[in-house]
Order: structure tokens, then sequence, then C-alpha cells
């Protein structure tokens, strides 16, 4: 009996394969920022949640740290660097300036798309920025071209992990994040998706302006979108979704 009872326990486990399949769908399902401890009630305000702040200070900390690690590979750099060098090959601007230049017009595409710039919107242009300068110099560099990928893959999913953590706090995204997150809202589609779309049309554009790109950057183009929609699961089956 106890043998007959193995048996169908081990016959109805689910396999390997198809839970890998469950996980992989997952990821392309999720389509919203959830609730979790750390989210402020308010989106558009000046005196936060203190926690609310913190966790979107060190989310936006890790995502600097996490496109530092890919400049410190030095395998290519993100997509929309790719596109600042090549509005810069065509209208002679620096690299700095054409960066100002995208983030700018991207924030005039937020009109239609509803989106308000916050906090986070403005904290994410000086932490990035700060966290960059700060780390770079102190990253180590690898000979092996397999290191370097995995320390740019590294980096992709460390972005990822920590534009999870700095949206979930809803204190208003970057740029970027505020185009995807825009984009998913209206759309209804998978985060996943969405933000993969964006950058491999940012670095197709750069590439087709003069800029260039490398193994890192494909790898960012590609990863980031599971990457930030695997963050956003693990964190809430962590912490559990709040209640509206």
């Amino acid at each position: 009996m106890l043998r007959i009872k193995t048996v169908r326990s081990l016959y109805n486990r689910s396999p390997p394969m198809a839970k890998n399949q469950k996980i992989i769908s997952d990821i392309f399902k999720v389509k919203s920022i959830p609730k979790l401890f750390w989210t402020s009630t308010k989106t558009y305000t000046l005196r936060p949640n203190p926690i609310s702040f913190v966790m979107l200070v060190f989310g936006l900390a890790m995502f600097g740290l996490g496109e530092a690690f890919l400049i410190a590979a030095g395998v290519g750099v993100s997509p929309w660097t790719v596109l600042a060098q090549g509005v810069s090959e065509i209208l002679g601007w620096s690299v700095g300036t054409s960066t100002f230049f995208i983030s700018s017009f991207v924030l005039f595409i937020w009109l239609p798309l509803k989106q308000k710039p916050g906090l986070g919107t403005i904290f994410n242009i000086i932490i990035v920025a700060l966290v960059l300068d700060l780390s770079v110099p102190y990253l180590p560099s690898f000979e092996s071209s397999i290191l370097r990928i995995l320390m740019a893959a590294a980096g992709v999913f460390i972005t990822g992990f920590g534009g999870a953590i700095y949206l979930i706090a809803n204190l208003g995204p970057g740029p970027r994040d505020g185009l995807m997150t825009g984009l998913v809202r209206i759309t209804k589609s998978p985060i996943a998706w969405v933000r993969g779309i964006i950058e491999v049309t940012a670095v197709t554009l750069g590439w087709l302006l003069g800029g260039v790109a490398g193994v890192g950057t494909i790898l960012f183009a590609l990863g980031i979108g599971p990457a930030l929609a695997t963050s956003i699961l693990i964190l809430r089956r962590l912490f559990g979704e709040q209640s509206a």
C-alpha cells in the first residue's frame, strides 16, 4: 500500500520542465507594480512615508550599481547610451548633452500617457548619476570574456531588481520607467514585453544613427524586461501584496 502511495505521489508531482515553463509564463504575465509594505499611498508628495523614501533611495542605488556593472564589464553600454551616442554623431553634441535631450524628449512623451513626475523622477537622475560616478572606479575589471559577460548579465539583473524596489515605492518613475509604466497601463501588456520593446527600439535607433552596440547592450535590451518582471514576482512572493 505504501509503495502504491509513493508511486502515486511521484506521478502527481509536476515535472521540473513543467515548473520551469510555469515560472517563465508567470514572468511574462506581470502587468502591474504591486503594493508592498514600502509602497507610498501618495505618489505625488513632498513628504513621503520614511520607509517609502528609504526604499526609493535603496532601489535607485541598486539600479545605478547595476548600470555601473555593465559599464565596468566593458562589453557594451546600455541601449539608451547607444542612442545618445547616435544622436551625438548626428548633431555633434556630447553624450551627456544628448542624454539630457533624450530624457527631456521622453518626459514630453509622458503627456499623452498622462504620466506625472514625482520625487522618484528627480532622485532617479541624481542618485543613479552619483552611484555611477562613485562605483565604476572601484569595480573589478576582467580579462576573461566569459567573466566580463557574466558581470554584464549580473548588472542587468541588479538593475532590474533595483528598478522593481524603487518602482514599488510609488514615488514617481524615472523617464524611461515612466514611459514603460504608462505604456503598460494603456496597452495592458506585460511589463517584460513592453520594456523589452522599448529597449530594442532604443538600441536599434542608436545603432542606425551611428551608436556602438555590444554583447552587453544586447543582454540589457533583451534581459532588462524579464529581470524587472522576475524581481517583481520575487518581491511579491517574499513580502505579500498589501490590500488596497
